[in-house]
């Protein structure tokens, strides 16, 4: 069945899927048709991150040859999110005994690859045009991300250009188990036969956009559960509802690294709390630097804390040094004088490591060009910081105490919406006067980040944070 005439049991309009058609045939027209081609994949370690040996599958010429128990994780790069939580997927297969194998469709020579970066490159010149320019945020950025790609009519499009995804699974059994974090490699793995799928769904705010007819749809929230159930807002009229076997609520998807030592790191902020060590705050700046005259404002008031000792600053630069640029040539003050890692992921670990017997104070920056340890560096110092000060994208629902930012596109409210609920992140402070009086709380208010650390570990007692596991679970099992 064309899975763009019809989802769920719900009829999609002619027209909408004459322009989902036309939308295809664009791409085959500007990349080329490459629907017959075999392309075969080979297995290359990720020797960047030690914690998880994940396999890269890779262009290969010769056809490929599988390790035991493997499980793929889907994935592309759109911004660090997608990223993240496939690298979470995949430290929990490998917890559950298997050899996770990561595949990043956009990383091809490939028609479907091509189509990847091409739309990606879009979203991100909106994202950067949307901080930069309030009218076009207000007026096209935020209707789009919280009702345009909530439409189950956006869907159409997106299905019928994934199935130009297909030759890249030539060489995977149809039965291997399969976890996609995002839409789009959920769908053209649906598209190739494969029978095991998981589509990881990110959001919290229920979107058209996420569905992937045919694989097994995950969700972090209650909130979620029930909108992707009923669809909805998804049409201006009821739609039929999502069946039983194919939604379910797991919780969040997080790394087992961070999970199974949730109440160790907290007991260690209880302590430095108790010891009136500095106050950790760990900023993701990333490379797009999003907010950055934000993060430019809360870290100069951070400046006179750091200097009495009463505050710690560690910030994440990505996987490119613009935003470090811009820091040195705004606040030389805070530039000048701090520790850096810039391309020494080792020597980052080598020191987070140590912060467990003690503070060392003062302000510490690090970037890496390599994107799996540029992501996975705000792994390793969530544990070690006291405070993630963060836009309410993926990280909403990590196991550390949160210092909410302004959002960025309408589905992330949610987000933001939900960790408050839940007690362990601040509401969403919009502004850097909001940031910073928040920032003077969290310092001279123990209380606060003390409730936090008592929620992260009733949360984790509740199985909270066991979406990872069971989203390997159920690629490995099937529908239940």
């Amino acid at each position: 069945m064309d899975k763009s005439s019809i989802i769920f049991g719900n009829p999609i309009d002619t027209k909408t899927v004459r322009k989902a058609e036309k939308s295809k045939a664009k791409f085959i027209k500007k990349f080329g048709d490459d629907s017959n081609k075999v392309y075969h994949l080979g297995l290359k370690p990720i020797d960047e991150i030690k914690e998880i040996r994940i396999q890269n599958l890779v262009h290969a010429d010769e056809p490929l040859a599988l390790p035991e128990d493997p499980l793929v994780v889907g994935n592309i790069r759109m911004g660090f999110g997608h990223y993240r939580i496939a690298m979470a997927i995949a430290s929990c297969a490998q917890e559950l005994g298997r050899t996770p194998l990561w595949l990043d469709l956009a990383s091809f020579d490939a028609t479907g690859s091509k189509m990847i970066r091409s739309q990606n490159d879009l979203y991100s010149m909106g994202s950067k045009l949307s901080q930069k320019i309030g009218l076009f945020n207000k007026l096209v950025w935020e209707p789009l991300n919280s009702e345009g790609f909530r439409k189950i009519t956006y869907n159409a499009a997106d299905q019928k250009n994934s199935e130009l995804l297909v030759p890249l699974f030539a060489d995977l059994p149809k039965d291997i188990p399969y976890v996609g974090t995002h839409v789009w490699p959920s769908q053209g793995a649906v598209h190739a036969g494969l029978t095991h799928v998981v589509n990881a769904i990110p959001d919290n705010w229920p979107m058209g956009l996420h569905l992937a007819e045919g694989s097994i749809h995950t969700v972090q929230t209650p909130f979620a559960y029930l909108g992707y159930k009923k669809l909805n807002g998804m049409a201006k009229h009821p739609l039929k509802p999502m069946p039983d076997k194919d939604l379910y609520m797991v919780g969040h998807y997080i790394d087992h690294e961070l999970v199974s030592n949730v109440e160790y790191d907290c007991a260690k902020r209880i302590e430095r709390l108790d010891s009136g060590a500095p106050i950790r705050f760990l900023m993701t700046v990333g490379g797009a630097g999003a907010g950055g005259d934000l993060y430019l404002a809360m870290a100069k008031h951070l400046l006179p804390y750091i200097k009495k000792g009463q505050a710690q600053l560690m910030i994440n630069f990505g996987d490119h040094l613009t935003m470090w640029e811009v820091f040195q040539k705004k606040l030389p003050e805070l530039t000048k004088d701090c520790r850096t890692f810039f391309d020494d992921y080792e020597g980052l670990s080598e020191w987070a490591e140590g912060l467990d017997n003690g503070s060392e104070g003062g302000v510490t920056v690090f970037c890496h060009k390599n994107i799996f340890e540029a992501v996975y560096s705000t792994n390793l110092l969530m544990r070690k910081c006291d405070v993630l000060i963060t836009k309410p994208s993926e990280l909403a629902f990590y196991p550390v105490p949160k210092l909410m930012m302004r959002h960025i596109g309408g589905h992330e409210v949610y987000g933001a919406i939900y960790s408050r609920e839940i007690g362990d992140a601040t509401f969403e402070c919009e502004t850097a006067p909001a940031l910073c009086d928040m920032i003077d709380t969290l310092i001279g208010d123990k209380a606060v980040l003390r409730q936090f650390c008592r929620r992260i570990v009733e949360l984790k007692n509740a199985g909270a944070y066991n979406g990872g596991y069971e989203v390997v679970k159920l690629a490995i099992e099937g529908r239940k």
